[in-house]
């Protein structure tokens, strides 16, 4: 009997457990769906004059919800997480334009009510010029960036909003030892970071990883710092995401300098935790300055972290190669240059123009002007554009030192990124200054760089001169492949030595020459920059041309 009491004891224990059990999974496994969402927008900057707002396109965010654990908020399409439902949202789209925001409320069980929103929005910022500099002009450009891990302080950190006296909020303050290739970041080197100009904006694309995570963040992240991690740890690290732009609002941003120049006081976000290969749970910059081969930026590492850091860095749309072997140079004193900083016309001192129809045998179809439509300077480069003049021709640049500068040996370097379109003929080269009086072949030519209409990833480069024998030109060329010749800029270099002329693409030697004094290679030459359209090395246009461009850095003459 008493074994059998025991039993009974053991069932109704049992039945207690089981009975509990299923009343504990009743009471925490119910699923409830939010109800009554409010979404409330402060228009930032709304008043009776603007009642669109101030033009920082800026919007305030709240939503509550009976039984909501988080909201997550959804502007044209791209997710932004809110766990509070409070969020702001700069729209960037110029003018004024009405957005349908909605907004997810979740609740527990995994199940969510959503809710719309209209906003009518004004916004006047606007900075076109960065915009292009990062991904182009047209609609389908693209452009990758990379660090530019071949000079010192590509990295480098200060306070976020300090000021010790000499505006230390604006520059790395606190660390700028960082050399070139530093080996604890190269991990990080061969990241590739991708913006694109789409019909409504620019995205981005980190390509290729890791992240660079700093040991001021690892511990917000539970990892160790200073080093890579990929994306099981930074989640955020890939996908295509979109870039809004606006004014800055950082401190440095808009009273800083940087080296004596302030800041551009432009900062562009990054939807969905999207950051340029150095993770700080941040994603918006601060342009300190950008042109068309380098930029460089400033993050404000996520306040969470406690370490109060802003982080710069610097990128280049050259990807940089480490070891890469500089020629032993004849000819390294810098004598005459163009950097092309100061925008507009190209400067009367150093260039002139050949003006008219095109050809000189060559059967070219352009028509060459002075115009800004076809050459200018801007942002640090210069611009020479092929155009479609709406009739069945084109106007394009040719730009020369004649009469201007003049040389006999020395080295010339022209750092250029070059058209795209079928049937463009860029070339910068040069012509014997005694051309005007015995002409061409006898003055002879050297082209540092040509490129036909039909191959974009060829560089040629060719010597003409008069043969005596035959009274004919003679020439000598070679090839070398440049892949991507249109979406980068190369280092196009020629060294003329009374022995040699060779000519190298990125410092890389293809062609090599004997000279003579038999040759014309012996006399001034001056410098040719231009983009010719069809003709024996264009051939032919395509239909749908409109216009394309080459576009240079930088002309140097070395002696």
């Amino acid at each position: 009997m008493k074994k059998l009491k025991n039993i009974y004891i053991i069932l109704f224990s049992l039945m207690t457990v089981l009975y509990g059990c299923q009343e504990n999974e009743h009471e925490f496994g119910e699923i409830v769906s939010p109800t009554d969402i409010v979404i409330t927008a402060e228009i930032v900057g709304a008043d009776v004059d603007n009642p669109y707002g101030d033009g920082s396109g800026s919007v305030n965010f709240t939503a509550t919800a009976a039984n909501a654990s988080s909201y997550v908020y959804y502007f044209d399409g791209v997710a932004e997480a809110a766990p509070s439902g409070i969020f702001t949202n700069r729209f960037s789209k110029v003018g004024v334009n009405l957005y349908t925001v909605v907004v997810k409320a979740n609740g527990t069980g995994g199940i969510s009510s959503t809710k719309t929103i209209d906003v009518e929005v004004y916004s006047s910022f606007s900075d076109v010029d960065a915009e292009n500099f990062l991904s182009g002009a047209n609609v389908g450009d693209s452009k990758k960036w990379y660090w530019q891990a071949d000079v010192a302080v590509h990295v480098g950190m200060g306070p976020a909003t300090d000021d010790y006296g000499n505006g230390e909020f604006a520059y790395e303050a606190w660390w700028n030892g960082i050399k070139a290739w530093d080996d604890e970041k190269s991990c990080m080197y061969d990241n590739e970071f991708v913006f694109t100009r789409t019909a409504t904006g620019l995205t981005f694309e980190q390509t290729v990883g890791p992240a660079f995570v700093p040991g001021t963040y690892a511990g917000v992240l539970g990892v160790n710092g200073d080093q890579c991690h990929d994306e099981t740890v930074v989640t955020t690290m890939f996908g295509t995401k979109n870039v809004s732009f606006g004014p800055s609002t950082s401190k440095a941003g808009t009273e800083g300098s940087y080296n004596n120049v302030e800041y551009r006081g432009t900062e562009f976000e990054i939807s969905d935790g999207g950051f340029m290969g150095w993770y700080v749970g941040a994603s918006t910059y601060d342009i300190i300055s950008i042109s068309n081969d380098e930029m460089i930026v400033r993050i404000i590492e996520n306040s969470n972290s406690g370490s109060g850091a802003a982080w710069y860095h610097k990128f280049t749309s050259t990807k940089p190669v480490e070891g890469a072997s500089t020629p032993d140079y004849t000819y390294n004193n810098l004598v005459w240059e163009d950097d092309f900083n100061t925008d507009g016309a190209p400067d009367a001192a150093n260039w002139t123009y050949d003006l008219g129809a095109g050809g000189w045998g060559n059967g070219e179809l352009q028509t060459y002007t002075n115009t800004t439509e076809n050459a200018k300077v801007e942002g640090g480069s210069l611009i020479i554009t092929a155009k479609a003049d709406g009739s069945g021709g084109y106007t394009s640049a040719r730009l020369k030192s004649q009469g201007l500068y003049k040389f006999k040996y020395g080295r010339v370097e022209v750092k250029a990124k070059l058209p795209a379109a079928a049937g463009t003929w860029p070339a910068i080269w040069m012509l014997g200054s005694n051309f005007p009086t015995v002409g061409w072949p006898l003055c002879g030519e050297m082209d540092i760089m040509e490129q036909t209409g039909a191959d974009k990833n060829t560089s040629l480069g060719t010597l003409h001169w008069l043969d005596s024998a035959s009274s004919t030109n003679a020439s000598y060329g070679e090839t070398t492949s440049v892949s991507n010749a249109s979406s980068e800029f190369h280092l196009y270099t020629l060294e003329w030595s009374e022995e040699k002329v060779k000519i190298y693409v990125d410092d890389v030697p293809f062609y090599e020459l004997t000279n003579n004094a038999d040759l014309p290679f012996n006399a001034d030459f001056f410098l040719i920059l231009n983009v010719a359209m069809g003709g024996s090395l264009g051939g032919s246009v395509d239909d749908g041309f409109t216009e394309d461009t080459m576009e240079i850095d930088y002309v140097k003459v070395f002696q």
